[in-house]
């Protein structure tokens, strides 16, 4: 069966807010919160999506691998104990929906034989199968641009034009998920703030996101609490809240459709603000 995109999104025009679950002992900001000593931590997962769904977040984001620069690969079989009974726990108490963060085909298939309703890949799809499998789910598909794995994407980024050259890599790689058999309705962009890019380089994508949108896809923006915020503020990941919030404030102002952030309740206020104010209009 097919799902459609359009039912994740709030139809008041307001960018969805896509809350971040990292169920991994290393994650920048949060790592080892939701899971440790080699276990999923059930209680806190309950007590951050009630916190989350009681503030009114739109999608929930599960994630068993981090991505963090340096990050260590985790296999397959380590992913899918983190991630499995996360989603079918979160699945079973809230209604909802789930997106799994993950590049690996038999993690996709699980996570949708556990009812998920999005496939959310830093890789875009590109670890051998995925793609497939992505397909032959029927879920909607966020695939972002990443020019190397994390352990090394932070050695000397370089770009001809970072723009030009995150759009053409999102084009083309758009066109192979449609070819596969993905509906281009169902795909989702995420030019990759902080995924082998230099502040600057950031700065840059940043302010050409209204040309992303144009493309007409919708964009995701994922910038909560990363390290463009603290370089520019001087403060440590817990200590980001409002330049996340600034961020994605100015996200959904350039046409993001989809925020992914860390701290639900604050960036939900910004946004119900903004929406206000300019009426539903992106």
């Amino acid at each position: 069966m097919n799902h459609v995109l359009s039912r994740l999104l709030p139809a008041n025009g307001r960018a969805a807010v896509m809350g971040i679950l990292n169920i991994t002992p290393d994650s920048f900001s949060d790592g080892g919160e939701l899971y440790s000593a080699d276990a999923l931590n059930r209680d806190s997962l309950l007590a951050r999506a009630e916190a989350m769904a009681a503030a009114g977040v739109d999608i929930f984001d599960v994630g068993g691998e981090s991505t963090r620069p340096g990050a260590a690969p985790v296999s397959c079989e380590e992913e899918l104990c983190r991630v499995i009974p996360a989603v079918r726990l979160l699945k079973s108490r809230f209604g909802i929906p789930v997106s799994v963060d993950t590049s690996n085909a038999e993690v996709i298939r699980a996570a949708r034989d556990e009812g998920a309703d999005m496939i959310n890949d830093v890789r875009s799809l590109t670890r051998p199968g995925a793609l497939e499998a992505a397909a032959a789910s029927g879920l909607p598909v966020c695939i972002m641009h990443m020019p190397a794995e994390p352990d090394v994407m932070q050695n000397q980024p370089r770009y001809e034009n970072v723009v030009a050259d995150v759009a053409q890599f999102l084009r083309r790689r758009v066109e192979e998920c449609c070819q596969a058999g993905i509906a281009r309705s169902n795909i989702v962009v995420d030019p990759g703030f902080g995924f082998g890019k230099t502040l600057e380089q950031n700065l840059a994508l940043f302010k050409a996101l209204p040309e992303l949108v144009g493309e007409g896809l919708p964009v995701l923006v994922g910038v909560s609490r990363k390290t463009m915020i603290g370089t520019l503020l001087k403060k440590e990941p817990k200590d980001r809240i409002f330049g996340s919030v600034a961020l994605a404030m100015l996200a959904a102002q350039r046409g993001a459709r989809i925020i992914r952030v860390h701290d639900v309740a604050e960036t939900l206020d910004a946004l119900k603000i903004l929406n206000a104010v300019e009426g539903g209009k992106r």
